[in-house]
């Protein structure tokens, strides 16, 4: 699959959270969640997946605890259609997106420091995490959100660590 990882604009919010819907059924007004997101900018960073013109997922990335020279990133959200989850898409969100926030960074002289995921401790995608950012678990929060869920940490982040 030819997928680009671009920002998000205010023209995808739609078709992104139609994204949102699919892939979290029990959260609701998905646009609005996604447009505080958008309009989070520089706190928060928003991508989507683009292939053949349709949006098929997106990322948010966000700064924690303030304007940091060493930042403590989120991966706050990332959402693939549910027919192409286990198909790459969420891992070149991750890999792709990445860069992009790292160079947003360092215009202001920024780098990331650690990057955490709060995640159901019961989803595969822990593996992702894992695998492209080196994330570890680090506390379990017992029914936070609909079951338990799991911090991740990937302390002292550095991309080439981790590429492939």
């Amino acid at each position: 699959m030819d997928i680009i990882i671009r920002p998000m604009d205010r023209a995808d919010l739609q078709a992104a959270s139609i994204v949102h819907e699919q892939a979290f059924s029990r959260q609701k007004l998905s646009f609005e969640w996604l447009e505080c997101n958008l309009n989070g900018y520089p706190r928060f960073f928003s991508y989507v997946a683009e292939y053949n013109t349709s949006i098929i997922g997106y990322i948010h990335w966000g700064q924690k605890s303030g304007f940091r020279k060493e930042v403590v990133l989120e991966l706050e959200q990332i959402a693939v259609l549910p027919v192409l989850q286990s198909k790459g898409v969420g891992r070149q969100l991750i890999r792709d997106s990445l860069p992009l926030v790292e160079r947003t960074l360092a215009r202001r002289q920024a780098s990331i420091k650690h990057i955490m995921v709060t995640t159901r401790a019961d989803n595969k995608a822990q593996q992702l995490y894992k695998s492209e950012l080196g994330a570890e678990v680090e506390a379990k929060l017992t029914n936070l959100y609909s079951a338990d869920e799991v911090v991740m940490v990937a302390r002292h982040y550095s991309r080439e660590s981790y590429e492939v």
